[in-house]
């Protein structure tokens, strides 16, 4: 898979594949976040986060469960939104990675959103920093 471009299926089977490997106490919890993959952000969200299409590899879209509470009125699923064209011009610029480490280190800080994880929290699970 690292010599053709990965179709937004290619990259939502590498998520999933990210989340079956987590460490046992969060797979159950990242199992029920939704897994969403478009060629890009749309104008709305990129206006938001005051970014270009290309900046923005992935979003959490919900309330990390540090935040939730049995009061809360969900508004939809929590959601891991993947961008397939980012995440491609990222993986080609670099050239040192594979496509499944680039989509398992998006996925990662996309659910260190999620979980309310700590940058040493993220370090022991993405080894990506060292």
């Amino acid at each position: 898979m690292d010599h053709i471009a990965p179709s937004a299926d290619d990259i939502e089977e590498l998520a999933r594949q990210t989340i079956e490997n987590l460490p046992l106490a969060f797979r159950d919890l990242a199992r029920a976040v939704a897994i969403r993959v478009l060629d890009f952000a749309d104008d709305a969200v990129l206006e938001e986060m005051e970014m270009e299409p290309f900046e923005l590899t992935g979003l959490y879209d919900g309330i990390p469960l540090t935040e939730k509470s049995n009061w809360d009125v969900p508004q939809g699923p929590d959601t891991v939104w993947l961008f397939r064209r980012p995440i491609l011009d990222e993986w080609a610029e670099r050239g040192n990675v594979t496509i499944a480490e680039l989509v398992a280190h998006v996925t990662i800080h996309e659910f260190a959103h999620h979980f309310g994880w700590s940058d040493d929290d993220i370090a022991s699970i993405d080894q990506w920093w060292h």
